[in-house]
C-alpha cells in the first residue's frame, strides 16, 4: 500500500511539472513572439525610411502555377485515355527612379497560363498546349514635382496580348496632365488630355480617340506580403462606347526562403473587344454597340510565389 502511494505521489509530482514546465515554455514562446512582433515593426519602418529615399527602386514577384495528369483505361469517367495539363504564371515588377526634382516610375505586368487535354482515343482532336491567358501591360511615367505631393506629368501605356492576336487589338495611352502621391506607395495619375491609339485590324470596330486617363497604382511590402493594385481607365471624349477600364491584382505570402503562395485576379470592361468577339468569333452579323452583351471581363490565377 506504501509502495503505491509513493507512486501515485510520484506520478502526481511527474504530471505537476511537466504541466508547470509546458506553461512556463508558453509564456516564455509568447514574450519571444512579441519581441519578434517589435522588432519586425522596426524594420518594417526602416524599409519605409529606406523606400522614401532617393534613387532607384526595383522589385519583381510573380506566381507559377501548374498541374499534369495522365489517365488510362479508367473508365469511370467520360474520356478515359487522356492527358491534360495547365500551366501558369504571372510576374510583376518595377523599377521606380525617385530624385528631388522628378520620378521616373516604370512597370511590366503579364499573366499567361496555357492548358491542354489529349484525347488518346480521338485522333483528331488537339494535343498542343492552347493559350488561355493572355495579359501584356507596360508603363511609364515620367513626372516633375511640384511639391512632395503634386507633378507635372506624362505617361506612356501600353497593353495587348502576346501568345495570341499580339497588336490584334493593342491600346497606346499617350497623355499629359498631373500626378499625386499621398504617400510612398500609392500613384494617382489624372491626365485630362490623353490620347487612345487602338491597333486592329478590325478598323469598323476598334477607334482611337481622345479622352482622359485615370490610372491608380498601389503597391506594397509587409513583411512576408507582397501586394498590388493597378486600376488603369480610359474615358474617351468621343463616345463611351470607346472607353475602357481594367483592374489588376497581386498578392503574395512568402513562407520559405523567396517561395510562398500567391493569389492574381482582374476585371476589364471594353465595350469594343465585346463586340468583336460577338461578330468574329460568334459569328453575330447582327451585334452593334447599341445590342451586344458587354459582360465584365475576369480571371484568376492561385499557384506557387516567388520574389526576387
Amino acid at each position: 500500500m506504501r509502495k503505491i502511494l509513493l507512486l501515485t505521489v510520484f506520478f502526481i509530482s511527474l504530471v505537476s511539472i511537466k504541466a508547470q514546465t509546458l506553461e512556463e515554455l508558453k509564456s516564455e514562446q509568447s514574450i519571444k513572439k512579441d519581441s519578434i512582433s517589435a522588432l519586425q515593426s522596426k524594420v518594417d519602418d526602416l524599409q519605409a525610411q529606406i523606400d522614401a529615399l532617393p534613387g532607384w527602386k526595383i522589385k519583381a514577384f510573380g506566381i507559377v502555377g501548374g498541374s499534369l495528369s495522365n489517365f488510362n483505361n479508367w473508365y469511370s469517367q467520360g474520356t478515359p485515355n487522356n492527358s491534360s495539363g495547365n500551366l501558369g504564371f504571372t510576374v510583376n515588377t518595377y523599377a521606380n527612379l525617385i530624385q528631388d526634382k522628378f520620378f521616373w516610375r516604370n512597370s511590366v505586368t503579364f499573366n499567361l497560363k496555357w492548358v491542354k487535354l489529349d484525347d488518346k482515343d480521338n485522333p483528331n482532336d488537339d494535343s498542343n498546349f492552347n493559350p488561355t491567358t493572355d495579359v501584356f501591360n507596360i508603363s511609364t511615367l515620367y513626372g516633375h514635382k511640384l511639391n512632395e505631393k503634386f507633378a507635372i506629368s506624362t505617361l506612356v501605356e501600353y497593353r495587348t496580348t502576346l501568345l495570341d492576336n499580339f497588336n490584334d487589338p493593342g491600346y497606346l495611352d499617350l497623355g499629359v496632365g498631373v500626378t499625386w502621391t499621398p504617400i510612398t506607395d500609392l500613384v494617382v495619375v489624372i491626365h485630362p488630355l490623353n490620347y487612345n491609339f487602338v491597333f486592329s485590324n478590325e478598323d469598323a470596330i476598334f477607334e482611337s480617340s481622345i479622352g482622359a486617363k485615370i490610372v491608380v497604382d498601389y503597391t506594397k511590402k509587409i513583411g512576408a506580403v507582397n501586394f498590388k493594385t493597378n486600376l488603369s481607365m480610359f474615358q474617351s471624349y468621343k463616345s463611351s462606347n470607346l472607353s475602357n477600364w481594367t483592374w489588376a491584382n497581386s498578392f503574395s505570402y512568402t513562407f520559405w526562403k523567396n517561395i510562398g503562395v500567391g493569389f492574381d485576379f482582374g476585371l476589364r470592361n471594353n465595350k469594343q473587344e465585346a463586340l468583336n468577339y460577338a461578330i468574329n468569333t460568334l459569328g453575330d452579323a447582327t451585334a452593334t454597340f447599341d445590342n451586344v452583351d458587354n459582360n465584365l471581363q475576369t480571371y484568376w490565377i492561385f499557384g506557387l510565389s516567388y520574389s526576387f
